[in-house]
């Protein structure tokens, strides 16, 4: 399998959702897939803190089979639960002893929303203490994962000399999310790309439309939806590891499969037109045809206008649970929160939209479908979590 950085596979295993058996991580089954993927060149394991039992059972198999010294662990310090030095070593600690190891790989800031927070996390002295570890050796390189626009992900690359970034990022986020302009800003800045959601969590497989599903079956030659979005990444020489959270035998097979035969820039025009269609199939559902180019920015409300257009649309185009999560990381879990109720309906972005949306009054219909009572209970929770 193809390695394009730092002998990183280009397939990563997205290790929130192993195969469970009566609620819990069944690990026999677990060891199974993860025998199979590393004797197949997948070397790339991608935890969490907050992943429950994940980062025990990798430990519980890594310790029985010998394969710490075949695999890189990617990890995350969960930053929105510490309020001090002491408190991320003491989860780093229990995080080394879960995963029976004396280092990690791929240190990252869980859901880094935006400077504001990095900045508070240097000042409470994170960053030094990331530096230290780094020059025990007890962590490799340091980085963040990134929900959000694109302009906040460019900020935030510029903050700090980052080893890496995760981000998501797939056909329907071209221009959304960090977007194409930020993964080439990263790869730029010489800062390896880690890509998550290739599928959107498997809504561009399961939950395409009929007539997008229709498109790519006519196309020659006849790939699933699954290898189209995956190779629509790996065509991209900016991107380094794509993570699929793989939690069967028959899908593990598959994408090996797919990362085994593909090449960088293999696509013609004629398959870019074809994910274009495959777009405009999905977004007829689309609410506000935003296309998140950033004109109408920066609001001076605070509001992130390109940002909860897409949440909202969301809400319609894959469902709205999915919708209501991305939006309070969105608006929420920044320094500064940019909700849509924000708006002072100063009229200054719609002078700047190159699509003429009427953004005041969609921004209205976007607070009162998702600024409902259980947002505002949320909300309040995530601030009183980030300031305490």
């Amino acid at each position: 399998m193809e390695r394009r950085t730092n002998g990183w596979s280009i397939l990563g295993f997205g290790c929130m959702r192993f195969p469970t058996k009566s609620g819990r991580i069944d690990l026999r089954e677990t060891e199974r897939e993860l025998s199979y993927a590393i004797r197949s060149g997948v070397n790339y394991l991608d935890t969490a803190y907050i992943y429950k039992g994940s980062e025990k059972a990798i430990g519980v198999l890594l310790a029985k089979n010998h394969w710490r010294k075949k695999v890189v662990i990617a990890t995350k310090l969960p930053h929105y639960l510490i309020h001090s030095v002491e408190g991320a070593q003491k989860i780093f600690d229990e995080q080394l002893a879960r995963l029976h190891t004396d280092y990690i790989d791929n240190y990252l800031m869980h859901m880094l929303p935006d400077v504001q927070i990095w900045e508070k996390l240097v000042k409470m002295g994170i960053l030094n203490w990331l530096l230290e570890k780094k020059a025990k050796g007890q962590i490799r390189n340091i980085g963040f994962s990134y929900h959000g626009n694109s302009r906040q992900f460019r900020k935030l690359l510029d903050a700090f000399d980052w080893d890496f970034c995760q981000v998501q990022y797939n056909y329907m986020d071209e221009h959304s999310q960090a977007g194409r302009a930020g993964v080439k800003y990263a790869a730029k800045k010489g800062i390896p790309v880690i890509i998550m959601e290739p599928l959107r969590g498997g809504r561009l497989v399961h939950g395409l439309p009929a007539k997008a599903k229709e498109i790519f079956k006519r196309q020659k030659p006849q790939r699933s939806p699954a290898e189209w979005a995956f190779r629509w990444l790996w065509n991209q020489p900016e991107v380094s590891v794509v993570l699929s959270g793989m939690n069967s035998m028959e899908m593990l097979k598959e994408n090996i499969k797919i990362a085994q035969s593909v090449q960088i820039q293999e696509f013609s025009k004629k398959e870019e037109r074809l994910f274009e269609k495959v777009r405009q199939a999905v977004n007829e559902k689309v609410k506000v045809p935003c296309t998140g180019c950033g004109y109408c920015q920066p609001c001076p409300a605070g509001v992130d206008i390109p940002g909860v257009f897409r949440c909202y649309n969301v809400c319609y185009t894959d469902n709205y649970l999915t919708g209501m999560r991305e939006y309070l990381m969105c608006t929420s879990m920044r320094a500064h929160p940019s909700n849509a109720s924000q708006c002072r309906k100063c009229g200054k972005c719609e002078k700047h939209c190159p699509q003429g949306i009427a953004i005041r009054k969609e921004l209205d219909k976007v607070a009162k479908h998702m600024e409902h009572p259980l947002y505002k209970a949320a909300a309040f929770l995530i601030k009183k979590m980030f300031r305490s």
